[in-house]
């Protein structure tokens, strides 16, 4: 009988077809816009950093940071060497969003992509376009049911407005799936993509645990609860959040400085 040692001596994998991996990042930022007025709380916009491409298919098309596998690297630290390499960010951690395989999804070839939501907090934001790609810029993010099964996901930065048109499949897992019916300008299927990863951002952040990574080690309760209503888009009562929150965090002894107005009580995760 033939050892496992012969077995792989005489084993050709190049007789086997094999696809090219990529990894794409929905790398996200909660931007906050603030108002003159000091009286007035400031508003919060969910953010998504995209690139403009620089070389075909989809030349100056808008499309995630991402690129290919390379040898003894895992798909994990090619979506942050990627991330880093077009836009100068480097995320801190990432979370899996799903496997991308469907046929012909790549002009190029049989090509899988392995994505990725991350969350970028706004003070380490410096991105500009590098390596094969023109331009990195932060888009605002509306994401969106219309009628049935399909979603609006538009995008918006300055007068740039990238509006993606997209169905819901099936949800398994606890993730929802979708396939898009009008790319809207954005590169490959990055726009199922990106509604994936809102969608999954949306499930998690019900249950509190990934709101506290848009935010600094200390916070306010308001700013928590913009946060997850920003991410969910939806109004919440700050008394029924605050019920809520209670068991997710700690009071310091510390308080805002330099608002313009009476100092907040600063929290921090339990």
């Amino acid at each position: 009988m033939q050892s496992e040692k012969e077995f792989l001596a005489s084993y050709r994998i190049d007789e086997y077809e094999r696809p090219s991996v990529t990894a794409d990042i929905v790398a996200l930022m909660i931007r906050s816009t603030r108002s003159d007025n000091y009286r007035l709380n400031s508003a919060s916009k969910l953010s998504v950093l995209l690139i403009k491409r620089g070389e075909h298919p989809f030349r100056d098309h808008w499309a995630l940071p991402g690129g290919f596998l390379v040898p003894g690297e895992t798909i994990e630290q090619c979506a942050l060497r990627e991330t880093q390499e077009e836009t100068n960010v480097r995320p801190v951690s990432i979370m899996p969003v799903g496997v991308f395989s469907r046929p012909g999804r790549d002009p190029r070839g049989w090509i899988i992509s392995g994505a990725f939501v991350s969350i970028i907090s706004e003070e380490s934001v410096s991105q500009r376009g590098q390596d094969d790609a023109k331009d990195a810029r932060w888009f605002d993010v509306e994401f969106e049911r219309l009628e049935g099964s399909e979603y609006l996901l538009r995008l918006t930065c300055g007068d740039v407005t990238l509006n993606a048109r997209l169905a819901e499949n099936e949800e398994r897992f606890g993730r929802t799936s979708f396939t898009v019916k009008e790319s809207g300008g954005l590169a490959f299927d990055h726009a199922e993509i990106i509604a994936a990863a809102l969608s999954a951002l949306r499930n998690d952040a019900k249950n509190f645990d990934i709101i506290f990574d848009f935010l600094p080690e200390k916070f306010t309760l308001s700013q928590l609860q913009r946060v997850q209503e920003t991410i969910m888009n939806i109004s919440v009562l700050p008394a029924n959040f605050r019920r809520k929150i209670s068991g997710f965090v700690t009071e310091t002894d510390e308080y805002t400085q330099g608002e313009g107005h009476r100092p907040a009580k600063l929290y921090r995760r339990k």
